[in-house]
Order: C-alpha cells, then sequence, then structure tokens
C-alpha cells in the first residue's frame, strides 16, 4: 500500500522533512502501526514519534484515532496538539 504522510510544527523540525510517500509492508495497515513503522527508523523518528509523546493524527484531512484503517493513496498527517491562548 502506498500512502502520502505530512508532518507539521515541530514535529515537521524533528524529522527533517514536510512530506513524503512511502510503500508500507502488508502488516502495515493502521494509523498507529504507520507511526510504529516510522519510530523504527530510529534516531530523531524514534524520539518525534515516541510512544507517550502527544501527537494528533489526521486520515484525508480529518481527525483520526491509531486504530483508523488506511486505504491506498491516503494522505496521513502527524502534527503536536495545539494550544491556543
Amino acid at each position: 500500500m502506498q500512502i502520502h504522510l505530512k508532518f507539521f510544527a515541530s514535529l515537521r523540525e524533528a524529522v527533517g522533512t514536510g512530506s513524503e510517500s512511502v510503500s508500507l509492508p502488508a502488516e502495515v495497515r493502521t494509523a498507529g502501526q504507520v507511526r510504529d513503522y516510522l519510530r523504527a527508523r530510529g534516531g530523531a523518528w524514534a524520539d518525534a514519534l515516541a510512544e507517550g509523546r502527544a501527537l494528533r493524527v489526521a486520515l484525508n484531512q480529518q481527525m483520526a484515532d491509531p486504530a483508523a484503517p488506511l486505504v491506498d493513496g491516503c494522505e496521513l498527517a502527524f502534527f503536536p496538539p495545539v494550544t491556543g491562548g
């Protein structure tokens, strides 16, 4: 499955890219599994996407949870929570 990833704000700075397309292995089928898959890259990826770190995810521009199933060609975006004031 091929998907398009987007990274925003401090997460984009940490991983050094704002977007990329990736071909996922067959066992990666949910938003949460993509986070695990990217974290396995190590280094800045492991730190930025660490378990327990507050991150939001959007699937095709709609807020989603880690169990959200992916489809070929979808867009998955990761970003830190935003606070206002």
